[in-house]
Formats: structure tokens, C-alpha cells, sequence
């Protein structure tokens, strides 16, 4: 029983292909299990522990909530014991929601509103002004000067933003004698049996009076705003009757001087979440979408009817060029002459129609003399139209393809109303401190609680220490650079990783078993030593830190080291070795032949000299970076590398290559962040970004089918005699089409199951048992294989068994050659990971024929990638700048910075302090730089 409470006993697991393996992982330590790409890491860390772990907590479940998420399949190991409840945190759950930002994930901005709605300090959004407190006569008084011999109606405020059907509420009030309640905005009669839908949020105010301003009812007037106050606790609206604009009044916060007033604040009040905090104009969102002309009209010399207007096209028979085509002809706009030579006036009645718009023409000249009328509403009206109306995706995709987000004019990109800016702590509001760094803003809390009252700091006392206490785990985990405000879609996903991890560490969670996939991607070997602390903290809270990781840093701090292996795919799945970090070096492994120096990655012995042309980048000042220029040297390997937050990404992702995909592809609607100019694009004739996307979202994509192999095989399958015999083409062989797949599961092979609130589930389909086709189809065999055996074949076996078909051959190979022989042809592009499916993506352009002027980037090659495995992918590397083509990496890796022939070393740290460049030349040149943070590390690595 003792080791039970020890370890987490795994007996018998044979997920993918684990080889049947037992192993004891000592808990409330911390573990790192390494080994090759597709030695069986994850396989072991998340579809066995993991997915043993999630299977128990829905068993946890009331039938009742069962059946609406299915069965979730066990793992296939014979038992699990000692496991505690266990949290997942992975690269690709980064939520893509707009709405999500650093602040929301990390619940800090949760605890910033709550601070500002107890704390903050209320200004006229139109004076400046601080609000203050209003008595009663005060409110009398203005009311009679500011509505004198008007109607009004007096309300009193009962429910502010909440959901519920408030039955009783409206059954209690009608009871005391109230007639009328102004619900959701609209003045209703209050009836028996009266409520509202449960599910939506309302706004319910009762009605107190309504009476006009005057003398003789002014003791009336007293007595409602009385009532008004006592029922809306300090409260009360105040509607115009005529004009049905409403005024609010306060005992707490209110403006003499111009008559406004505030609700008493409510974290919601700064949420930009809520209708209630959002900038009505953005909804919250901070950016607007906004029509560009440059993309209506890219080309200023083309005439309209030669389609010199994009969304209209050319002339043609259309019903929407016919009407335009009669406006114009009806305002006199010659649309055979060239834009750039018509007057504005002409060029504003197609973009922008007028007023009524309405022209009339023959419905149909040559059969009917009947005239019609026809709204001509512009082009610009049409687009915005379309965008915000129409239910269509195609429509509403092909609308946001001519126009641009631009910073919402009304909140200046702070997402939040005028009056919730106007709340204030020490002079700032909640925007402004949301935009300041994580590390920035850590030091204004840190002195936070000096600059406030003793009756301030009460209130405030637990609040500040959450909100101090979660952003010293941003910085621990190396993000001191972000801001609140930051998107979540925008980060890395080793960022959005170490985001999770921080607001876990702040959980302070107790007995739990985390399972993390390389938390140190995207870290520089500066910040790696404080991600390793946070992990030692999570475990020193007596909590299972499972790290699946590559990292010799990691290796060397872990309590417990698993070595998988020998190999990948079919010669994996063995635990190689186990036990501390001196134990493992001892092992015969290859993880300990590379940690022990027995085989290391060469540094070059000559550095590419390039073919002396050159990409220089000029004013680029997107983010963070300061108006730097750049020199990108072509015909060479080169390295962009820097302390994370250093603006490695806005410089290459975000401002090169927008740039250099507009130069390559006609077509391209990339927007470059900020620069003054760039030269030398002649020298490149295309530019190819290898991400770490997912190849496909869905079971259906594969390595076979991305990469254009299964194209090839379904041609050789239908070559097959027994096939021509039977008329089948290749299309008999897709699992994507009717004819040859399973129609139960359409092809896929896998059903489906969709869960509420967890990740969707993928069972196998129980007719074709994953084979994705139908017997008939299977029955066809080429060397003695069915099309599902050959999807089923590991690239390294595919290889020899295609080796007659030389274009199979020779895509099977180039997989090979980045590392992937381990992969099935038929595997789930949802399975494979961001390493994985970059080197997807990078073999597939090895196989092409290039003409050696490419311009190749790519993000963080190394993700994933065990020692051996950055040597092979350094060998494909190499070989595409041996052909003359330009190579760039953005790389935190020491082993293929060393490599490159040419580095640029941004920083000099991260945020505000990054964005120049420290240092750039040979690998050499940079390590005797004193400027480099990332040369004092690279020189252990030269000499």
C-alpha cells in the first residue's frame, strides 16, 4: 500500500506504440519523461496517464450528466494505480476567442476589476472632475432646474444586470400597490403570473410616478424621488416622457455641474465582457472593422467596367452590375474611363450610392415595357452590409477580405465606456494599467498598498496580494513582457503554455498530477532557469509534475528521469532507462550518449559566404520594435534569436514576411506591421513560412494526404487489373468521396463525440473498425496490400515498399529525412504535434523542385525535438541552403544557433526594453560580443 502512496503505478500500457510497458512514476516529484520523437513520450504522459485521469473524472459524473458526453474509452493498459486527479497543459489549447486576453486567463484582470469596483475613484468622463456624493434636496433641486414643465416618470432600480424569471419580484410588487415597471428598457403593465426568460439578463426598474414638473406638484415630486431612493437603495432613473431618454441620479456619485451621474460600480462596470462595461462602439473588442479603399480599389488605372472596382468585378451580366451600371449611367459616371481620372464626385455615387438611391429601369428591355425600381445603395453600404448581416460564412469572409481592423475611435482601443475609464486608482484606470508590462506592473503593486488610506488598504488587503502573488508567477515563468491586454491568440504556444502554468502555480492546487508538453519552447536559455523554479514549486506544494521534455537544463533539476525509446514508432515504446540524472548518463542510450558528450552536433567548419545579395528591412517599428534596420544576407542560414519578448516575431512573422509574401504572390492580403522601406526583393522569387499549425483540423487530414503521397498511391491502386477489371477510378480509393468508403463513419474512420465542456472524443468506427473503407474497396491489393494497409504503413516502411513509384518514393524519403519515419501515412493531423507537423509541412517543399532564390522562415524548428533528431532536421536545413535558397529560423536552440551561418540577436531583453538589435554576424562574431545575452551562452557551445 506505502507504494502506492508513492508512485503512480502504470501496468501493462500498450497506448499506440507502447510495447506492453510497466513503470513506477514517483509522486509529489518532479519527473521529466524524454527520448525521441516518437519513442512513445506522449503516449505514455498523455494518452495513457492523462486520458485515464479525464475517463475517471467524467465516471465521477451522475448518470444524468453521463449521457450527454458518451463513453469515454480506457486507455489500453491493464491498470493504474496511485493516481491522483490530474490537469493537463498543452501547446495547442491556446482559446483563439478575440475576448481572451492574458488578464482574463490568468484571472488577474478578474482581481483588478473587483479592486477598482471596491477602490476606484470616480471622474467626469466630460469635466474631469471627481463625482461626488448627492443628497436629496441636491437631486430635487436639479431636477426641478433641468426639466422644469416637463413630463417625466420617476423608476426605481430593483435588478441591475442579472439573469432570473422574477416572478415573485413582479407578484410583490404588484401586491404593494405598483401598476407599471419599465423591464429590458420598455414601460409594461405588471400582471398576475408576469415573468421573464430565466436565461437572458435583465435590467428591471419599478415605476414610482409620473407627473410634470411644476409648482404645484413639487411636494409629489419630493416624496417619488423619496420613494425612488429608499427602493433603488441610493438610486433612481428619471425618463424624459416626451423625448424617452433617461437620466440616472445618485446619493453616491454624481456631477453637479453637468448633471451627470454614475451607478455605483460593480466589477462588471470594468469588464469589457459585459454590456455592461464594453464600448458600445466595439463592442468590447477595441478594434473596428473598417473598409480600406486600397483593397475596394487596388488599382487606380483599370476603369470600372474593367473590374477596376474588386467587389463589383467586371462587367458582366450580373443583376448587381446591371444595377450599378444603370446608377451610373443615371448620374452621367463614364465607367470605361480609367478611376484615377474620374471626378470625386462621380467616383462617391457607385462607392457610396445617395441618399435615396433608388434608380428604375426596363425589368427586361426586350419582352416587357414594365419599369421598375431598384436600390443602388453603393458599394461601400453593400459591403458593410453584408459583413454585419448576412448569415452566410463565405459572404461574411468574402466582405472582411476588403477591409482592415483599425483601433476603435471611440475607446481608443481600451474596450471599456467612457464612464468605467473614469474610474480611477493613484490617477490611472484599469486600462491603462492592463497596457503596462507584467513586470512593470508587478513593481507598481508592489508599493501599491504605501499610496493608499488605512481605509483603502483594508478593503483592499487580500485583493492586491492575489493580484501581486499572480503576476510574480508571470515572471517567474519568464513573461514579464506581456500585458494584460495582450490577446491570447496571439502568444506562442510555449507562451499560452507557461500562461496555464502560472495561473496553476496560483491555483495553489494541492495533490494534483500536472502533465506539461515542453514548457521551455519559445524560452531563451536566460528565463529557463526561472521556469524550472516554477516547476520545483508546483512539486514543493506537494503536487506530481510530469514534464515531457527535451530540455538539458530540465534534465539536470528533475527528481525522477524516464528515457523512452530505443527508437521511434515501432522501434520505440521501451522504457530505456530510468532513475535520477546521474543514473541516466550512465545508461547505453542516445539521450545519454548526447548528455554525456559522446556524440554532440558538429559546429560547422566554414560558414556559407551567401551570394552577396541582400533583403535590407528599413523603419521597422511594429510592437515594440524601435524603428531598427535590418540586414538580411541571402543564400544563407540565419538565425533570429533573443530573450523572449525581444520582437523576434513581430520582426519576422509579423512585418518580413507580410512583406515578402505581397512581393511573391499577387493574391496575398497580408498586412505588414510599420515600417519606411525595404530593397532587394528581386533577388527571392517566393517566400514559404513552415508553422507550426496543424496540417488539418480533422481526423480526415493525414501525412499522406497533405503531402500529395495518397494522390499518387489511389492512382496506383486504380492501375491494379482487378480494379480496371471492375471500372474503379482513383476516386474509388478516397475516404473522402461515396463510392469506396465506410458510409458509417463517412470515411474517417473514427466517430465523433462531442463533448459539452471537455475535448472532443474520437472512438473507432464500429462497421469498417477504423479501416475507413467498405469490403468491396479493401478487396483490391497492390503487392498483396489493401488501400488501409497502406495507410497504416509507417513512412519508414512505406519508403521501401513504394520504392518502384519514384514520386512516392521520393516524397516518403524527404519525411524520412526530417525525422518522421516513425509516422503512419494514414495518421490524424489531429494527433501529430506542432513539431510534427512543421517538419509535416517541411517536407512536403523539400520534395519540390526550387530554384534555389526561395526564401524559407520558420518558427522554432526545434519544438519537440530530441537531440538526434535537431541533427537530422539541421541536415534537411543545410541541404536547402546548399541550393542557394535563404533559410531562417527564429531559434532559442543553442545547437542550431551555433549552426547558422548568419545571426541576428534581438533585445536587449523583452517588452519596451527589447525590440533593437543587440548584436548580428557570424556565430562566432556573437559570442565575443559583451551586448549578447544569447552569445555569453553560445560560447560554452564554439570553444
Amino acid at each position: 500500500m506505502s507504494k502506492i502512496n508513492e508512485n503512480i503505478q502504470v501496468v501493462g500500457a500498450r497506448t499506440h506504440n507502447l510495447k506492453n510497458i510497466n513503470v513506477d512514476i514517483p509522486k509529489k516529484k518532479l519527473v521529466v519523461i524524454t527520448g525521441l520523437s516518437g519513442s512513445g513520450k506522449s503516449s505514455l504522459a498523455f494518452d495513457t496517464i492523462y486520458a485515464e485521469g479525464q475517463r475517471r473524472y467524467i465516471e465521477s459524473f451522475a448518470a444524468y450528466a453521463r449521457q450527454f458526453l458518451g463513453d469515454l474509452e480506457r486507455p489500453d493498459v491493464d491498470k493504474i494505480r496511485g493516481l491522483s486527479p490530474v490537469i493537463s497543459i498543452e501547446q495547442k489549447t491556446t482559446n483563439k476567442n478575440p475576448r481572451s486576453t492574458v488578464g482574463t486567463v490568468t484571472e488577474i484582470y478578474d482581481f483588478l476589476r473587483l479592486l477598482f469596483a471596491k477602490i476606484g475613484v470616480a471622474y467626469s468622463y466630460k469635466t474631469g472632475k471627481k463625482m461626488e456624493a448627492m443628497t436629496e434636496a441636491g437631486i430635487l433641486e436639479n431636477i426641478k432646474n433641468k426639466f422644469d414643465n416637463k413630463r417625466v416618470v420617476i423608476l426605481a432600480p430593483i435588478v441591475r444586470g442579472r439573469k432570473g424569471h422574477y416572478r415573485e419580484l413582479f407578484e410583490q410588487f404588484r401586491k404593494r400597490g405598483f401598476v407599471k415597471a419599465r423591464v429590458d428598457g420598455e414601460i409594461v403593465d405588471l400582471v398576475e403570473n408576469m415573468q421573464l426568460d430565466r436565461y437572458k439578463i435583465h435590467d428591471i426598474e419599478v415605476v414610482i410616478d409620473r407627473l410634470k414638473v411644476e409648482k404645484e406638484f413639487y411636494t409629489r415630486l419630493s416624496q417619488s424621488i423619496s420613494r425612488a431612493l429608499e427602493l433603488g437603495e441610493g438610486f433612481l432613473y428619471l425618463q424624459d416622457h416626451d423625448t424617452q431618454e433617461s437620466f440616472s441620479y445618485s446619493k453616491f456619485l454624481m456631477e453637479m455641474e453637468t448633471g451627470i451621474s454614475y451607478d455605483l460600480p460593480n466589477p462588471n462596470t470594468f469588464s469589457f465582457n459585459s454590456p455592461y462595461g464594453a464600448c458600445p462602439t466595439c463592442k468590447g473588442l477595441g478594434e473596428v472593422h473598417q473598409i480600406s479603399l486600397e483593397k475596394v480599389i487596388p488599382n487606380t488605372q483599370k476603369t470600372i467596367a474593367e473590374g477596376g472596382i474588386a467587389p463589383l468585378g467586371e462587367k458582366r451580366s450580373a443583376g448587381s452590375w446591371k444595377i450599378a451600371e444603370k446608377f451610373a449611367k443615371s448620374k452621367n459616371v463614364n465607367i470605361d474611363e480609367p478611376i484615377n481620372k474620374l471626378k470625386e464626385d462621380d467616383l462617391n455615387w457607385i462607392l457610396y450610392g445617395n441618399k435615396k438611391g433608388e434608380i428604375t429601369f426596363n425589368a427586361n428591355a426586350k419582352t416587357s415595357k414594365k419599369r421598375r425600381s431598384r436600390t443602388y445603395e453603393g458599394i461601400i453600404n453593400m459591403l458593410l452590409r453584408w459583413f454585419e448581416e448576412s448569415p452566410s460564412d463565405a459572404i461574411y469572409n468574402w466582405a472582411e477580405d476588403f477591409m482592415e481592423l483599425k483601433t476603435c475611435s471611440q475607446c481608443k482601443g481600451a474596450k471599456l465606456k467612457s464612464e468605467s475609464l473614469y474610474f480611477k486608482i493613484l490617477d490611472k484606470n484599469i486600462a491603462e494599467y492592463a497596457e503596462m508590462a507584467i513586470g512593470d506592473l508587478y513593481e507598481v503593486f508592489q508599493n501599491l498598498h504605501t499610496k493608499l488610506s488605512a481605509t483603502e488598504n483594508k478593503i483592499a488587503k487580500d485583493i492586491l496580494k492575489e493580484i501581486r502573488d499572480r503576476l510574480r508567477f508571470l515572471m517567474n515563468v519568464g513573461l514579464h513582457y506581456l500585458s494584460l491586454n495582450r490577446q491570447s491568440k496571439s502568444l506562442s504556444g510555449g507562451e499560452s503554455q507557461r500562461i496555464r502554468l502560472a495561473t496553476q502555480i496560483g491555483s495553489q492546487l494541492q495533490g494534483i498530477t500536472y502533465i506539461l508538453d515542453e514548457p521551455s519552447i519559445g524560452l531563451h536559455q536566460h528565463d529557463n532557469q526561472q521556469l524550472i523554479e516554477a516547476l520545483q514549486d508546483m512539486r514543493d506544494l506537494g503536487n506530481s509534475v510530469l514534464v515531457v521534455e527535451h530540455d538539458e537544463d530540465m534534465m539536470k533539476a528533475a527528481d525522477y528521469i524516464i528515457d523512452m525509446g530505443p527508437g521511434a514508432g515501432k522501434n520505440g515504446g521501451y522504457i530505456v532507462t530510468e532513475g535520477d540524472y546521474s543514473t541516466i548518463i550512465q545508461a547505453s542510450s542516445l539521450t545519454a550518449d548526447y548528455l554525456k558528450g559522446k556524440m554532440k552536433i558538429e559546429v560547422p567548419k566554414t560558414r556559407r559566404k551567401g551570394n552577396g545579395e541582400k533583403i535590407v528591412l528599413e523603419g521597422a517599428s511594429g510592437n515594440n520594435l524601435k524603428n531598427i534596420k535590418v540586414d538580411f544576407p541571402l543564400g544563407k542560414f540565419i538565425c533570429v534569436t533573443g530573450l523572449s519578448g525581444s520582437g523576434k516575431s513581430t520582426l519576422i512573422n509579423q512585418t518580413l514576411y507580410p512583406i515578402l509574401s505581397n512581393h511573391s504572390f499577387a493574391n496575398s492580403k497580408k498586412t505588414a506591421m510599420e515600417y519606411k522601406a525595404i530593397s532587394g526583393l528581386e533577388h527571392i522569387d517566393k517566400v514559404i513560412e513552415i508553422n507550426q499549425s496543424p496540417i488539418g483540423r480533422t481526423p480526415r487530414s493525414n501525412p499522406a494526404t497533405y503531402t500529395g503521397i495518397f494522390t499518387e498511391v489511389r492512382m496506383l491502386f486504380a492501375s491494379v487489373p482487378e480494379a480496371k477489371v471492375r471500372g474503379y477510378k482513383p476516386g474509388r480509393f478516397s475516404f473522402n468521396v461515396k463510392g469506396g468508403r465506410c458510409e458509417t463513419c463517412q470515411g474517417a474512420g473514427i466517430k465523433t463525440i462531442e463533448m459539452n465542456f471537455l475535448p472532443d472524443v474520437y472512438v473507432p468506427c464500429e462497421v469498417c473498425r477504423g479501416k475507413r473503407y467498405n469490403r468491396e474497396t479493401l478487396e483490391i491489393r497492390y503487392k498483396g496490400k489493401s488501400i488501409a494497409d497502406v495507410l497504416d504503413m509507417t513512412i519508414e516502411e512505406a519508403k521501401v515498399f513504394f520504392e518502384a513509384i519514384p514520386k512516392i518514393y521520393r516524397q516518403t524519403k524527404t519525411l524520412l529525412d526530417v525525422g518522421l519515419g516513425y509516422l503512419t501515412l494514414g495518421q490524424n493531423a489531429v494527433t501529430l504535434s506542432g513539431g510534427e507537423a512543421q517538419r509535416v509541412k517541411l517536407a512536403k517543399e523539400l520534395a519540390k523542385r526550387d530554384t534555389g532564390k526561395t526564401f524559407f522562415i520558420l518558427d522554432e524548428p526545434s519544438t519537440g525535438l530530441h537531440f538526434e533528431d535537431i541533427r537530422m532536421l539541421l541536415n534537411v536545413l543545410n541541404t536547402l541552403a546548399d541550393r542557394g535558397n535563404t533559410v531562417l529560423v527564429i531559434e532559442h536552440n543553442m545547437d542550431i544557433i551555433k549552426s547558422a551561418d548568419y545571426i541576428i540577436d534581438m533585445g536587449p531583453t523583452g517588452g519596451e526594453a527589447g525590440g533593437r538589435v543587440v548584436a548580428k554576424g557570424s556565430p562566432e562574431e556573437l559570442a565575443k560580443s559583451m551586448k549578447s545575452s544569447t552569445g555569453s551562452f553560445l560560447k560554452e557551445y564554439l570553444f
